[in-house]
């Protein structure tokens, strides 16, 4: 009987040092989005290194670089030995994603497609960090915030919205794209939600043909430019509006207050 306790109590002993959660202490994050996620998430004392695309936030300005987007710096990551990457896979080309995959690096895929599965990342990543009681907060407060925007903007008839991204060439936002998801939340339809690619290229006469009521562009003299086509509702009714916050192009955290900035655009009366 003593042997059969002695058994039971090594299996317990050894069961509690292999059940010992693996600590994260060096991440990489691969993507200016998901850097953003980690400083919200107030973990930026984990990240030893960053992919760069743009302005950083103060909190990691002073952080080694590991490229620019699409363009990663294989040998400089390898040096600062991550023991997590944080990977979008847009950031990163096809073949160097392949020699991620072979360095057995633990990695954090995130490619949120509406901002209901933002949240949901955005816990898991906490998760990923050893850090999940935040994680659990801050998604909480973002939900919340999004419930009260589509009960705000809610509409028996979305508005037909044309989210143009550039004009040549002219180029617009996919069905399973979040922008097109932020339009949702602002009682608003993407004219062009039926099409698969996150950034379709299109043609002018497919705009004209489905007609939309608002266009939205981030450049005026883009918007300026279908003034040429005055039969196209938006034009007529002089809704032809400017978003110039960058913010809903990195799905993080601030993209719920980007969203809110958009809502009011295109509804300010409510």
């Amino acid at each position: 009987m003593l042997r059969v306790w002695l058994a039971v109590l090594l299996l317990a002993v050894s069961g509690s040092v292999f059940a010992v959660e693996r600590v994260v202490a060096r991440v990489v994050s691969l993507a200016p989005s998901l850097t953003e996620i980690v400083v919200e998430l107030d973990s930026a004392d984990l990240l030893v290194g960053v992919l760069d695309a743009g302005e950083r936030p103060a909190a990691i300005k002073d952080l080694p670089s590991v490229g620019r987007y699409g363009q990663l710096d294989m040998e400089r990551l390898l040096s600062l030995k991550p023991d997590l990457l944080l990977l979008w896979p847009g950031s990163v080309g096809p073949a160097q994603r392949e020699q991620l995959k072979r360095l057995n690096i633990p990695t954090y895929v995130a490619e949120p497609h509406n901002l209901e599965q933002l949240t949901t990342q955005i816990a898991a990543i906490a998760d990923q960090l050893g850090r999940p009681q935040r994680g659990v907060v801050l998604a909480a407060q973002l939900r919340q915030k999004l419930h009260n925007l589509r009960q705000r903007y809610r509409r028996d008839t979305p508005l037909q919205v044309f989210y143009q991204v550039w004009d040549r060439p002219l180029y617009t936002v996919g069905g399973g794209q979040i922008i097109s998801d932020a339009l949702q939340v602002c009682g608003a339809r993407n004219v062009f939600a039926d099409l698969t690619l996150p950034a379709p290229q299109i043609s002018v006469e497919a705009v004209l043909q489905r007609n939309p009521e608002v266009i939205l562009a981030s450049d005026q003299a883009q918007l300026d430019a279908w003034k040429a086509w005055p039969q196209v509702t938006a034009v007529a009714r002089g809704q032809l509006l400017l978003v110039t916050d960058k913010g809903l192009e990195r799905p993080s955290g601030q993209m719920i207050e980007a969203t809110a900035k958009l809502c009011q655009i295109i509804a300010p009366e409510r």
